[in-house]
């Protein structure tokens, strides 16, 4: 013969179990609702390109972890902030890089107030007639005093 359980503890063991179902189901969806946010600003800090935001976004909209899952495999390495701050560092090395004089002569460095080089003796720069400033042996005048170069 079947034990009969009180109608009353059938009932609380169902409302019981509505409440953890319910609970759960708003633990998921909260879950859900926020990895799809996440998504979104963290695709919105890699890209520019709008369709690759909505396709990554519908895809963890629609597949949720499967999607995030995804999703991380195909975004792109670094976010636009770091990609800014490393074409500066970039930017930056190749200015220190120009910056540097090389002599004509023999293509080593040397510096901007040299004369002659001191390797090769090739001569890089010459004295002003009227005030004895540095210039460069393609100039005809003097930019700091207007006299003319012979």
């Amino acid at each position: 013969m079947p034990v009969q359980l009180p109608s009353d503890i059938v009932e609380r063991a169902v409302m019981v179990l509505q409440v953890f179902f319910g609970l759960a189901g708003a633990f998921w969806l909260a879950l859900w609702v926020s990895i799809v946010v996440w998504t979104y600003r963290d695709i919105k800090s890699r890209t520019r390109d709008v369709l690759v935001q909505i396709l990554s976004v519908m895809m963890v909209l629609l597949f949720n972890l499967p999607g995030l899952l995804f999703y991380f495999l195909l975004r792109p390495r670094e976010t636009l902030a770091e990609a800014y701050e490393k074409a500066l560092e970039e930017e930056a090395l190749l200015q220190s890089i120009e910056e540097r004089e090389l002599c004509p002569g023999c293509g080593r460095k040397v510096q901007q107030d040299f004369i002659l080089c001191p390797y090769c003796h090739t001569k890089l720069k010459k004295l002003c007639n009227a005030c004895g400033r540095l210039l460069h042996l393609s100039w005809e005048i003097c930019p700091y005093c207007g006299a003319e170069q012979k």
